[in-house]
């Protein structure tokens, strides 16, 4: 027999119960409807016919009164409608007696109707001066004594309904108590029953519990006695198998073990990175010696005064890094794999600065089971040295190579503008393109510094509460020059209402430069370029649009990192002006992105955050 029909088996008793609990109830509610039906078959009609007997003879007399008053036709014709009324009525009573006394009633009441009837059609009969008198002496008597005859049957029969209900409330009462009764004692000995059922089917898993505690106490000798055939004993017979399997691997196989280990921790020592190996409730199971001497963490095992957290000793961003890798692998997303040097950490230890940069992988058992994550901490430290170095380099070069190109660029303009002489057409033609040249060329110096800046991090915001409408018409100003010399139509669109925000009005306009510079650049002579400014939602957004020849959709997502250049395009600069874009605007606390198709233009757009107006 299954586990399963035995713990069907064992809840059988308390179904039991209910199918009886049911029954009960279904026989109880049964016996208070032939109750209600009793009453309802013996007695209503009984009421009913009385009642409407009761109406019949008032209209018979109140159609006398009618011939009394000399309107003959009128009493007659209502006197000939609730006579037959009143005999149907009565015969149905006849054919209705149930109670006591009711027989003696309807037969009293039969005679006097019979007396009635015979007085009413000497009545009808009579002459016109004599009726009046007939109908107080003889007539009206009669008709009392009808009413009387309805109105005892009537009342027996209402008697003999309260009487029949109190009766049904009395035995509704004893069966309620009846009902609870049975409820309890077989829900009672059904749940008793079921739990001894239960405890026995699972008797198995308590003798499997503590043969599991014994073998994890360390005794080998410990074993599951479980007979049967169900899966418990399938259970108990495997976890046999597995006791004796490990007893042997203890006797045979400790000494390789233990040589193992000693090769894995000798394998990651040698690692000169820090190295830690942590369990599923991410402390570190294993360290290499790097990780000792430069982190000061050690293995759980090995560890006492820092029992509680073993990360304690490491920089508090070697453990957020080694944190966020470790959520990584055990949110079940693979190994992690760092994006490149911008996300290594810096760690002071003592007199020394490292970077870092974290790498993870899962640890997992040869059934696929994951078991821990090992996380390499490379040390970039001469990696991020040299790019620093790089970039101080790059700096120094686009800053001393600024001074002579300005000085080029005004010689320049002034041969274009004929201020020390004439020129040939073809001089002037070669003089234009070398403007050209000199101006990507500034434009490239100027990308490259403040690149430079922004990889150092030296982006520093002077932030202050800053009209935003202002910062928009600022920015078309100091572009109207260029592109009036351009042919390009710069349009502003500035809605009222866009509040202030809190910035850098330096930086921001570098932000605007970049794009409405880049704007310009794509967009052909008799083209247009709008710089649209509206309010959101506790946001202002910028919007460069322009009618250029548009962006491909593939390259929508790319034209804000660095040194991106689209395929095909000509070399107008280091490609650089959006991502210096992009990163002023993030730090700031906004968002920034483009909407672009193909042959109709694009629209760069970025938001930042609206400063609360006062109260």
């Amino acid at each position: 027999m299954t586990l399963r029909t035995k713990l069907l088996l064992a809840q059988a008793p308390i179904a039991v119960a209910v199918v009886i609990v049911g029954v009960v109830a279904s026989l109880t509610n049964a016996r208070l409807a032939r109750s209600s039906e009793l009453i309802l078959k013996d007695n209503y009609r009984s009421v009913l016919a009385a009642q409407r007997m009761k109406e019949a003879i008032e209209r018979i007399d109140s159609a006398m009164l009618f011939l009394v008053a000399g309107e003959r036709a009128a009493g007659l014709r209502q006197a000939e409608e609730n006579t037959p009324r009143f005999e149907g009525e009565l015969s149905a009573q006849e054919l209705n007696i149930t109670e006591p006394g009711e027989r003696e009633a309807t037969s009293e009441l039969r005679a006097r109707w019979t007396a009635y009837r015979q007085r009413l059609a000497a009545f009808e009969a009579a002459a016109d001066d004599a009726r009046r008198a007939d109908y107080f002496q003889s007539l009206g008597p009669a008709f009392l004594r009808v009413k009387e005859g309805t109105e005892v049957i009537l009342s027996i029969n209402q008697d003999a309904m309260v009487r029949k209900s109190e009766r049904a409330r009395q035995i509704a009462r004893s069966l309620d108590a009846v009902l609870i009764a049975a409820a309890t004692v077989v829900c009672a000995v059904g749940l008793l029953l079921s739990v001894m059922l239960t405890t026995r089917v699972l008797r198995p898993l308590s003798v499997l519990r503590q043969a599991a505690r014994r073998l994890g106490e360390g005794d080998p000798q410990a074993r599951a006695r479980v007979h049967g055939r169900d899966e418990l004993a399938d259970v108990a017979r495997e976890f046999n198998t597995m006791a004796d399997r490990l007893s042997q691997y203890r006797a045979s196989s400790l000494g390789e073990l233990l040589a193992a280990q000693q090769q894995a921790q000798a394998a990651i020592d040698s690692l000169p990175d820090p190295v830690l190996v942590l369990g599923l409730d991410g402390r570190p199971v294993a360290v290499n010696r790097a990780t000792e001497e430069i982190l000061h963490v050690t293995p759980v095992s090995s560890s006492s005064s820092l029992a509680l957290d073993p990360l304690a000793a490491a920089p508090p961003d070697v453990r957020a890094a080694i944190e966020k890798v470790k959520t990584h692998v055990f949110g079940g997303q693979g190994a992690y794999q760092p994006a490149g040097l911008e996300e290594a950490v810096r760690a002071s230890v003592g007199a020394q600065e490292f970077f870092f940069l974290p790498r993870a992988n899962p640890v997992s058992t040869d059934e696929g089971g994951l078991i821990g994550v090992a996380v390499l901490l490379q040390d970039v430290t001469r990696l991020m040295r040299f790019d620093e170095l790089k970039s101080n380099l790059v700096a120094t070069v686009a800053h001393e190579f600024r001074t002579p190109l300005t000085s080029l660029r005004m010689a320049i303009h002034l041969c274009l503008e004929e201020s020390v002489g004439p020129i040939t057409e073809k001089q002037a033609d070669l003089l234009a393109a070398a403007r050209q040249d000199t101006e990507r060329l500034q434009q490239i110096v100027d990308d490259l510094l403040d690149l430079s800046r922004i990889q150092a991090g030296r982006i520093e915001l002077h932030q202050r509460p800053v009209d935003a409408a202002s910062l928009a018409r600022e920015a078309l100003q100091a572009f109207k020059v260029l592109a009036a010399d351009k042919a390009v139509d710069l349009r502003g669109e500035i809605f009222p209402g866009l509040g202030e925000v809190n910035a850098d009005p330096e930086r921001i306009e570098l932000g605007f430069a970049n794009l409405i510079s880049n704007a310009l650049k794509y967009t052909p002579a008799g083209g247009t370029v709008t710089l649209r400014a509206t309010a959101g939602e506790r946001t202002v957004r910028y919007a460069v649009t322009d009618t250029g020849p548009g962006i491909p959709g593939e390259y929508c997502q790319v034209v804000f990192e660095k040194f991106f250049r689209m395929p095909g395009a000509p070399a107008r600069g280091a490609g650089l002006g959006l991502f210096i874009a992009k990163e002023v605007v993030e730090a700031h606390g906004g968002t920034i992105g483009v909407d672009s198709q193909v042959g109709k233009g694009s629209t760069f757009w970025f938001e930042l955050p609206v400063l609360p107006a006062p109260l």
